[in-house]
C-alpha cells in the first residue's frame, strides 16, 4: 500500500507541474528581438489573445540629412511621415499553435504589407516569415536580453 501511495504522489506531483513545464516549452514570444541584420530591435507584447510587434530601437536612427528616420516607403501618403521608432510592425497576429502566430507584417523596406507566421523555434530564437502568394522568406531574430 505504501508503494502505491508512493505512485500515486508522483503522479499527482508530475500532473501538477505539467503545465508549467508545458508553458515553458511553449514560451513567450514577448520581449526585445534584434533583426537578424542587426539594425532593428522589435518588442513584441501580448495584444489579446495574439501578440504584437513595434520597433523600439534602429541601428540608424537618423537619415543622411540627420533627421528621425520615417516610413517614406508607405504608399499613403499620410503615413509617410510617421517615424520609424514606435512603427507597428504586426497585425492580426493570433495563435495557430504552440509558440506560432499567423497574421500580417509590414516590411518598411518596401511600404508593403504580407501575410506572415511568427514561430519561436528556442527560447532566444523567434523566425519571422512574410509571404506573398505562396513565395515565404524569413529571417530569425535573437532575444536581446532576458
Amino acid at each position: 500500500m505504501a508503494c502505491r501511495f508512493g505512485f500515486i504522489i508522483a503522479m499527482l506531483t508530475a500532473l501538477l507541474a505539467a503545465p508549467g513545464a508545458q508553458a515553458q516549452a511553449g514560451g513567450e514570444a514577448t520581449g526585445t528581438w534584434l533583426t537578424q541584420a542587426g539594425d532593428a530591435r522589435v518588442r513584441v507584447s501580448k495584444c489579446g489573445a495574439g501578440i504584437c510587434g513595434v520597433v523600439v530601437w534602429l541601428r540608424d536612427p537618423f537619415d543622411s540629412a540627420g533627421k528621425p528616420q520615417v516610413d517614406d516607403k508607405n504608399p499613403n501618403p499620410s503615413l509617410k511621415r510617421r517615424p520609424m521608432i514606435g512603427l507597428p510592425l504586426f497585425s492580426g497576429m493570433q495563435p495557430t499553435g504552440a509558440s506560432r502566430w499567423s497574421g500580417q507584417i509590414y516590411n518598411a523596406d518596401d511600404g508593403s504589407t504580407y501575410a506572415s507566421n511568427v514561430s519561436l523555434t528556442g527560447p532566444d530564437t523567434l523566425k519571422v516569415e512574410g509571404c506573398m502568394g505562396a513565395l515565404c522568406g524569413g529571417e530569425n531574430w535573437t532575444r536581446v536580453g532576458r
